[in-house]
Formats: structure tokens, sequence, C-alpha cells
């Protein structure tokens, strides 16, 4: 039998000396909570059910899961309500950080010019033209396959995307169903993608492979397999560090979709063409970019009064 807490007062004597970590915490209240011996289960819950503060207590967690039990004793709910109240603040403190550090790195239309220029001839030239033309993901991309494109009449069908994953690559669907979605391209990245499908064939022709068939991916390796994003990733950066620009792969999406927004397009449609679940999530990512209309709205207000008159 361990000590006992017989004295609420001096559990917070106990918090001073315990770290910030949930095991610490648990590991004290193992030790010298013997009276709630029974209740020793409880720690084995999920911190989400423990940090549900509006939640009932006795009340479903929902989807099925296991119904969290009143707390059995005195010492064992101080430390489940001061475990919870950590968790909250961690999670509060990792999504501003996370915000902190997500900030939305856009090239200029000359960068844009100099980083074409820089991979001419290389493999990333029509994989970033494509990711520059049509806001796709990488996954989206390097899932894509020829029976996927319309050079004729200038479109791109979306469907599936690749993930790398601690057992390998795989082909997933999309993050939604909007996710899926026919992209209209633009005729330079037709002629990008013209040039580059008569660089594979002539590739595999040498190699022996026959042509590409409508279900050969466009942006293949050499012997015709997936690319890993990891690797895609990788060589982007070392193009721009050599480049010295502050770009990320993700960021030709960022870019794609600030040009369209400085171009006027409205937000449903800049929302359908790069798969975004609904308007509002481009709003929230994007919002900052539109300029203030408002002025506009009082003149557009003005004009409707006068024609009353």
């Amino acid at each position: 039998m361990g000590l006992q807490l017989a004295k609420p007062e001096c559990q917070p004597e106990i918090a001073r000396k315990v770290p910030a970590s949930s095991p610490a915490l648990y590991r004290l209240v193992y030790r010298h909570d013997a009276p709630a011996k029974a209740a020793r289960r409880a720690p084995h819950r999920t911190l989400r059910q423990i940090a549900a503060r509006g939640r009932p207590q006795g009340a479903p967690a929902g989807g099925g899961q296991r119904r969290l039990r009143p707390p059995r004793s005195a010492s064992h709910a101080w430390p489940c309500r001061d475990l919870g109240r950590r968790y909250h603040q961690r999670c509060i403190a990792r999504q501003s950080a996370v915000g902190a550090g997500s900030e939305i790195t856009i090239s200029s239309e000359e960068q844009i010019g100099v980083m074409l220029r820089h991979l001419q001839g290389r493999t990333l030239r029509p994989i970033v033209s494509f990711l520059l033309g049509t806001g796709a993901r990488r996954g989206e991309a390097l899932a894509l396959c020829w029976k996927d494109v319309d050079l004729d009449n200038g479109t791109v069908r979306i469907e599936r995307s690749l993930e790398q994953t601690k057992a390998g690559l795989r082909i997933k669907s999309p993050k939604t169903r909007h996710a899926r979605r026919n992209v209209s391209i633009s005729p330079w990245l037709v002629a990008e993608l013209r040039a580059h499908r008569v660089r594979q064939q002539e590739r595999r022709l040498s190699l022996g492979q026959g042509k590409a068939t409508p279900d050969d991916l466009v942006f293949a390796r050499w012997d015709g397999k997936t690319r890993s994003p990891h690797w895609l990733t990788q060589k982007f950066a070392q193009a721009m560090a050599a480049l010295k620009f502050d770009c990320t792969l993700h960021g030709l999406r960022h870019t794609h979709v600030s040009q369209l927004i400085a171009a006027g397009l409205d937000v449903l449609t800049i929302s359908r063409r790069i798969g975004h679940a609904k308007p509002a999530i481009t709003l929230d990512r994007y919002g900052h970019m539109f300029k203030n209309t408002d002025a506009r709205a009082a003149e557009i207000m003005e004009a409707a009064f006068r024609r009353t008159e």
C-alpha cells in the first residue's frame, strides 16, 4: 500500500513537483493513491475524454466509445481534472505554434520565370509547371494518369492521390468528394504536357518499354513506377536553395491561388478548382488576399438610389 493522500490541501504541493507530462502525473497517482486502486484503469482512457470539460460525467463520448465513469475518490478526481486542464493548454499552445509558423509564401511572376528557366530540361520542370498551372497537391499530381488528361480539350480530371506511408506508397481517393474535380488548363500548360509526353515516349522506346498506355502515370519514374512524394519535396527544396528562393512545394499551390485572386476570380470558382470542400475553407486560408471592395459597394448603392429619383 502506498502513501494515502488523506488531505486535499496537500495535493497542490504534489502538483508543483510534477512536470507537465501526463506519464509523470500518472506515475505519481499510481504510487500515492491507494484508496483509488479500483479506479486505476481510468488513466487508460483517452486524454480527449478526460479533457471534455463540457460533457456530463458518465455521458458517452460519441461514436460508440466507452463511457467515462465518474471519479471514485477525491484523490483520483483531482489529477484527472488537472490532467485535462494541462492537455487543453498543450493543445492551444500547439495550435498557436502551428498557426504562427504556417505563413503563406507566394512567388512573384519574376521568381516563377527564374524558377522555370532554372528547371529547363530537368525532371522537375513538367511537374512544377503542372502544380503552378492547376494548384493541385503533390499527391494528386503524382497519381495522375494519361487517361485523366485531355490535351485536345485542355482539361485534367483529378480522381486519385498518392500517399507515402510507413508501409510504402499507395494510391488513395482524394481527401474529400469535392477533391474529385475537372480542372481546365491553359494552352501554355497543354504545350508543356505535350512536350513532356513526347520525351517520355522516346525514353520508354529507348528502354524497350513500349509506348505509354492510358493507365500509365504522367509523372512516372524512368521505369514507369510512381515517384515518391518525399523525393519530389526534397528535390524541389534543393532547387530552391540553389536559387535562394523562399518557396516550398506546397507554396506553388498558394501561388496559383494568389494569381487567380489577383485576376478577380470569384471564391466559389477558386474553391472548386483547388478541391476545397467548401468556399469557407478558401476564405479562411486566403481571405486576406481579397481586396476590400466595400467602397465599391457604396458606389453601387449610390447609383441605385440615384436611379430612383
